[in-house]
């Protein structure tokens, strides 16, 4: 029986897509106003900058701080960082917090998960201070027991010792949580392959024959998902 459903956050409670898309075009245009790069030269930059922190810090929280992005670019291109590393950062997080929305049916299944007794929780890749402020402007914070973040445990998913820090938390053992996500292979592998049970959230997905996954495309189907496990 399940007793604690812990979620994703990013394109599982809101579209990270979309958003990311508004607050990247915003600050294409700033640095194409500020700093001369064009649109086509700064995602290169970006591209760029990514793989190398990727390299050489590895799956970490700190690969996703986008004052450090900013500052790696804008030193490897000679460019100043004052006062545009604050104001890059600020810009894109401003602009995707204002643009995230949640998803169709979350709150609904949130409240019906409460009702019931469910403890819930976060389980989530990212700093811990930029997601608990999308949680805030989603207007879930506030129905969440619990909280683990990549920053914290000092890996991110699909490893096991996330989702143990997840069990610990819930207060019941890995068999009695369920791990909601979007990601294959790191939401519900690795959520199973920890113990845990898992739904995979999908609105495209279509199943195929043979194919073994519990899923979802619409968060309206949650809570009678959790009660059927």
């Amino acid at each position: 029986m399940i007793k604690a459903v812990i979620f994703d956050v990013d394109n599982t409670l809101y579209s990270y897509t979309d958003a990311h898309e508004a607050a990247f075009d915003r600050l294409a245009a700033y640095a194409d106003r500020e700093l001369g790069l064009s649109r086509a030269l700064f995602e290169e930059l970006h591209q760029r900058t990514e793989h190398e922190l990727r390299t050489y810090m590895g799956e970490v929280a700190a690969l996703h701080n986008r004052c450090i992005r900013y500052q790696v670019m804008l030193e490897n291109q000679g460019l100043p960082l004052y006062p545009h590393v604050l104001k890059m950062n600020d810009l894109y997080w401003d602009t995707l917090l204002e643009t995230a929305v949640p998803v169709p049916g979350i709150m609904e299944a949130v409240n019906a998960l409460k009702e019931k007794g469910f403890r819930l929780g976060i389980g989530t890749d990212m700093t811990a201070r930029i997601q608990f402020r999308k949680l805030e402007v989603l207007g879930l914070l506030r129905h969440m027991d619990f909280f683990v973040s990549s920053e914290e445990t000092g890996t991110e998913k699909p490893h096991p010792a996330f989702f143990a820090r997840c069990v610990k938390k819930a207060g019941c053992p890995a068999k009695e949580c369920l791990f909601v996500g979007d990601s294959l292979k790191k939401d519900v592998q690795g959520a199973v392959d920890a113990g845990l049970q898992a739904v995979w959230y999908c609105p495209e997905y279509r199943k195929k024959a043979g194919e073994d996954v519990s899923w979802i495309a619409d968060m309206r189907q949650l809570p009678e998902a959790v009660l059927a496990l």
